[in-house]
């Protein structure tokens, strides 16, 4: 039994090295300025660049899954950290907005999506009785990553120059990202885990998962959940300076707190979801984003409105990519989460590049209330979702 928790604390050891890891794409936004300096490039185009990234992550989720089921998480894991590591070393030597498009965010979004959900099942298979508690610690880490390589990222620019950083963040990633995904097995087929899995009558395949109705109000919950705390996290330093009048510097630090909220998100209502149920706890982050995001939408903000709104939106927006993964499990099984999550996940993904286009067309003000509104719904939609019956299937 000892040897048994020790293998289960070194598969969250390698987990939460390799979320970290991942997490720290959400820096994006410190090589912005660099390179349009360097190559006086339009930073819409420098923008989109991080958009890409995101598309390629969600979609990559799809088939990571399925490889996943076939040769186990440590192989998958561990050519995600490769490709991820070429994709960043390569974006070193990009002279154009195409190379750069292709080995950041094609390249490395496919490496980030394809490693995203190695840890996440191999936790959740190690602790099918904390999904909520474990997915919390696994999700939570991904939202420390940009806080941790934030400085790294940031002395070697300013020591290294931007080319330079990518090849050194490359190896750094591909490093650590390589040596944590050794850790990542499956429990053993004699232990009481495993047979607790085998005993559920709940594993769906993709298929049968996609016939049932459960399946579609958790994919438009996710979607509309998301879409309220990617704006908030993507446009937190210009609402700041446009809407707050904050002075830049000040407004750069709601990265450092976003990315505290979010990541304290994650860890705390993914342990709140295992006492008082997936349900309930939906319900209250969702209210409570519909609550900040009609606060800034009506309300003149201040500083203290500001960083608190702020706060509650990405605190509920780490509960959502939480509780997600949590509920697929509880509703589909473990056995084939990895091929089943990929497909949920699609939701961030679209709602990823359905954000900046509500923010772009509508304004930041008429954002915040279709956000709130969006949360509202899925706050709605939350209240008739039910477990689906064993293997039933949509007629």
């Amino acid at each position: 039994m000892k040897s048994y928790k020790v293998k289960q604390w070194l598969v969250v050891l390698g987990s939460i090295l390799l979320e970290i890891c991942l997490g720290s794409i959400y820096s994006w936004s410190l090589f912005n300025q660099p390179l349009i300096d360097k190559f006086g490039w339009e930073k819409s185009s420098v923008v989109l660049t991080f958009s890409i990234t995101i598309l390629m992550f969600a979609f990559s989720t799809i088939f990571a899954g399925k490889l996943q089921g076939k040769i186990g998480p440590k192989k998958v894991a561990t050519l995600g950290g490769i490709l991820l590591g070429v994709g960043l070393i390569s974006s070193g030597r990009a002279s154009s907005l195409v190379e750069l498009y292709i080995c950041y965010g094609i390249i490395g979004g496919i490496g980030v999506g394809t490693t995203y959900v190695a840890p996440l099942t191999t936790c959740v298979k190690w602790f099918p009785e904390k999904r909520g508690f474990i997915t919390g610690v696994a999700v939570g880490s991904f939202g420390l990553g940009s806080l941790i390589f934030k400085p790294i990222t940031l002395n070697f620019i300013l020591s290294r120059g931007i080319s330079q950083t990518f090849l050194y963040l490359g190896l750094i990633n591909m490093i650590l990202i390589v040596l944590g995904a050794q850790l990542l097995v499956t429990p053993p087929e004699e232990s009481k885990t495993v047979e607790s899995i085998k005993s559920n009558n709940n594993d769906f395949t993709v298929r049968q998962m996609t016939n049932t109705r459960q399946f579609y109000m958790l994919w438009v919950i996710y979607f509309l959940g998301c879409i309220s705390g990617l704006l908030v996290i993507g446009l937190a330093n210009d609402i700041g300076i446009e809407l707050v009048n904050l002075t830049p510097e000040t407004a750069a630090n709601t990265v450092i707190m976003i990315a505290l909220f979010n990541a304290g998100g994650r860890l705390t209502w993914g342990i709140v979801s295992d006492k008082i149920g997936r349900i309930k706890s939906f319900l209250i982050i969702y209210i409570s984003t519909a609550i900040a995001m009609i606060i800034m939408s009506l309300v003149t903000m201040n500083f203290i409105i500001f960083f608190t709104c702020i706060a509650m939106v990405a605190f509920s927006f780490g509960g959502v990519v939480t509780v997600v993964p949590a509920i697929t499990a509880d509703y589909y099984g473990v056995r084939n989460l990895g091929s089943n999550y990929g497909i949920v996940f699609q939701a961030f993904g679209v709602a990823a590049i359905a954000g900046p286009i509500i923010s772009a067309f509508f304004g930041l003000e008429k954002s915040f209330f279709i956000a709130a509104v969006f949360s509202l719904i899925s706050a709605i939609v939350v209240l008739f979702i039910k477990p689906p019956k064993p293997k039933s299937v949509l007629n």
